[in-house]
């Protein structure tokens, strides 16, 4: 019997959209150049996936839980520990978190006027959480916080000590210019009215260390937004839920610079490898998340000389990728973006295919790679909607094939990924042309028969005729919300994921 594929799953957050009039009615997948996502769909099983259920607007968090597995409405407490944890702070049971936004706060009003005091805090944030770690909590003195700095303008935030309940509400008003909230206790038990208290006192506590901090006293100099307050939200204890590993049947490891959800990982006691220069923002360098799993799952290096989890004796059957860059897109509104870092996604992704064929091509295994979203983020809408999101299995030597075959990759750059300039995007009327050029492609390449050389396949997606039987999946042959509607997989939950997953690896129910 054949070993096992592993499994490369990459989970682009946010990556759903709706149809943009700027855009001709397309969507920003539609318009984008994604060659090697197309290959992907061409070469394997598609479908729209709601992550949780239909008609649910789901966080990254409960979604993540659903495709891996775990039922969220059984075992979900709130996202705090997952921040806090992936953050670096250790949780006993007992412990409660938060996920924290540094936020701006007219002292006057009381009025929180930005929930996010500055997206780009990375070289602040770690003084004004090192500020704010260990902070005396006035009245409860059994009681220690710590405070560790995440990703933009977040930090976790986790207390310990007796008598705490995660059934307390948030600080945070949840839209801009609304009164900053006090947390009351959402049960009525002693212990979540005691812990509202405690955290209402840390609330205050916080924003007298805030207030004459000198990184505030320069932004405001500066005519900066000051981070005056620290906003508590989604309190959370460590959940308990058998491992990844034995509920599935492969050693999992997870590249994941976004802290919530490497906190999640981690309390499925996934392994999280740390991506060199990875921020999980718009500068992130998304091909060192390629190199780190790819080296992971292989067991070799683009070389060919082992890997340092290989040298280590780790051998993982599971890789997972996120990707933040495209739900930041939709959060600020920013429809012409999200196009270029759709292909930033692509590039990521032709660069998985090339290592993953060379690594089969070498003998070293062979690999599944799973490509889809945890939620929709509407340009238009700014935040997380209900729509279904793009789903795409397929074995790698299937989706190579549908490229064009392991010469269309021979040559793809293993390096860093050119970034767009986010303060110079494209014109809508640009990107209606690239669209209009992509269509015209495919008219062409069906019309084609046999297929013409003249159009290679890397140009905009797989269009072969006659279809090679070996890899043909089902009739999608491109990777986006309106095409995908047709394949195979049909519309499915979240919830249904890792049996299709280890069917198609071939690895034995756990």
């Amino acid at each position: 019997m054949a070993e096992p594929a592993r499994v490369l799953y990459l989970l682009v957050d946010g990556i759903g959209d709706v149809s943009i009039p700027e855009f001709g009615d397309r969507t920003p997948l539609e318009v984008a150049h994604v060659p090697h996502l197309d290959a992907i769909a061409a070469g394997g099983l598609t479908g729209l996936m709601d992550p949780v259920e239909p008609g649910l607007a789901c966080g990254s968090d409960t979604a993540h839980m659903s495709i891996f597995g775990y039922e969220p409405r059984i075992h979900y407490r709130g996202r705090g520990a997952f921040e806090s944890m992936g953050a670096g702070i250790a949780m006993a049971p007992g412990d409660i978190a938060f996920k924290c936004n540094f936020a701006t706060m007219d002292e006057a009003s009381g009025l929180v006027t930005s929930r996010r005091a500055d997206r780009h805090f990375e070289h602040l944030g770690p003084t004004l959480c090192a500020a704010l770690d260990g902070l005396p909590i006035p009245g409860y003195p059994e009681h220690r916080v710590s405070v560790r700095y995440a990703t933009e303008h977040r930090c976790g935030v986790a207390v310990a000590g007796p008598g705490l309940s995660d059934a307390v509400g948030d600080t945070d008003p949840l839209k801009d210019k609304l009164p900053l909230k006090q947390s009351v206790a959402v049960e009525d038990e002693p212990e979540a009215h005691f812990t509202a208290g405690l955290v209402n006192a840390l609330s205050d506590a916080f924003r007298g260390v805030l207030r004459d901090h000198p990184i505030n006293k320069e932004r405001a100099a500066a005519g900066l937004a000051i981070a005056n307050v620290v906003l508590l939200r989604g309190c959370g204890s460590r959940i308990r839920v058998p491992p990844f590993a034995e509920k599935h049947g492969m050693k999992p490891c997870l590249v994941a610079p976004t802290k919530i959800i490497e906190g999640l990982g981690l309390s499925f006691d996934i392994d999280a490898l740390q991506a060199p220069g990875a921020t999980g923002f718009y500068n992130s360098a998304f091909h060192a998340k390629t190199a780190t799993v790819c080296d992971a799952l292989t067991g070799r290096r683009a070389d060919g000389s082992p890997s340092d989890t290989a040298a280590k004796g780790l051998s993982y059957g599971f890789g997972f990728v996120h990707v933040k860059a495209v739900d930041d897109t939709g959060h600020d509104r920013m429809m012409q973006n999200k196009v270029r870092f759709l292909e930033v996604v692509d590039r990521m992704v032709g660069q998985m295919l090339r290592r993953l064929s060379d690594a089969e091509a070498a003998g070293a295994g062979r690999y599944v790679v799973v490509v889809c979203g945890d939620h929709s983020t509407p340009v238009v809408f700014g935040d997380h909607s209900n729509e279904p999101v793009p789903f795409a299995i397929a074995h790698v030597a299937h989706a190579v094939e549908a490229l064009g075959g392991p010469s269309v990759l021979s040559k793809l750059d293993l390096g860093p990924i050119p970034l767009p300039d986010v303060q110079a995007p494209p014109t809508c009327e640009q990107l209606r042309r690239q669209a209009a050029f992509k269509d015209a492609r495919r008219k062409a390449a069906w019309a084609s028969r046999p297929w013409d050389p003249a159009m290679p396949a890397e140009v905009f997606g797989p269009w072969r005729e006659p279809w090679p039987q070996a890899v043909r999946g089902d009739p999608v042959r491109s990777f986006d919300e309106v095409a995908v509607a047709r394949g195979a997989l049909g519309r499915f939950q979240g919830a249904q994921v890792m049996a299709l997953v280890r069917q198609v690896a071939g690895v034995a129910k756990a």
